[in-house]
């Protein structure tokens, strides 16, 4: 296939991808109103699960949220909210669709020894996706919200539902994607760009850009910031590990040549 048939080839599935999304986000709003009640506003709420499972360690780790009313400044705002998570909530619940399409894009480019290397692909993208997602919404969101909804200067706190879905987008979403961290060393490994011996020579420089994302991608709370690095360099450890065994088979495979 030539360029501009690669370009066609993607644009179909890219296509394909977008009416998933689309069928998905058309779900998610015929059960808006439950949608934000049980998982967009359910963060600030003392109910949530993660202000009970703290507190079951002890009194002294119980901690409440504080409470606030969300407000709405122009007349479609709550509308154009709705769409916004719908778009989001669509993409995520159809992320192993999307990913699929994906996949079929770069599959037909692989040997088959690659492909067999890297079999389940979809699974696993899929797995850390949800599981950064799942990790900001349970651990970042409900910690990041009750501070910036507590800080004060001496001003009201009245924050409106688009900064406050704005936020939570930003501690959950992103999160997903640096959670792919390990497949991006694993496809940087096997075109010859990353070593292992470069991820364990520069791990002290790895520790100073985790903390500079962590400050990006949270509020600035130092409690959601070391929340954030030690995940992310956990998976920049698995990374090094998944990155010496590509490395180790693609040396094997050029002494059997």
């Amino acid at each position: 296939m030539g360029f501009l048939d690669h370009l066609e080839e993607l644009r179909w599935h890219l296509f394909r991808s977008a009416i998933g999304v689309a069928i998905g986000a058309g779900v998610v709003f015929s059960f808006q109103e439950w949608v934000f009640k049980n998982i967009i506003l359910y963060p600030k709420d003392p109910d949530f699960p993660t202000f009970k499972w703290i507190c079951k360690l002890g009194p002294t780790f119980c901690y409440s949220p504080p409470k606030f009313d969300l407000v709405t400044r122009e007349l479609g705002e709550q509308f154009s909210v709705s769409m916004y998570v719908c778009f989001w909530l669509g993409l995520l619940v159809t992320c192993p669709y999307v990913i699929w399409e994906l996949w079929r894009f770069i599959r037909p480019g692989l040997y088959k020894t690659e492909r067999q290397a890297i079999s389940g692909i979809v699974g696993i993208c899929t797995f850390l996706f949800v599981l950064g997602v799942s990790f900001g919404y349970f651990i970042l969101a409900p910690f990041g919200i009750s501070f910036l909804a507590s800080y004060s200067v001496g001003a009201i706190n009245t924050p409106t539902l688009s900064s406050y879905v704005g936020y939570l987008t930003m501690l959950t979403m992103p999160v997903g994607l640096v959670f792919e961290m390990p497949v991006v060393i694993y496809f940087l490994t096997k075109i010859g760009i990353m070593t292992p011996d470069f991820l364990k020579n520069y791990r002290r420089h790895a520790v100073v850009i985790i903390a500079l994302l962590a400050g990006v991608i949270t509020p600035p709370d130092v409690l959601s910031q070391v929340l954030v690095m030690i995940p992310l360099f956990l998976l920049y450890e698995i990374s090094i590990g998944v990155s010496r065994r590509e490395y180790n088979r693609k040396e094997k495979a050029l002494a059997e040549i």
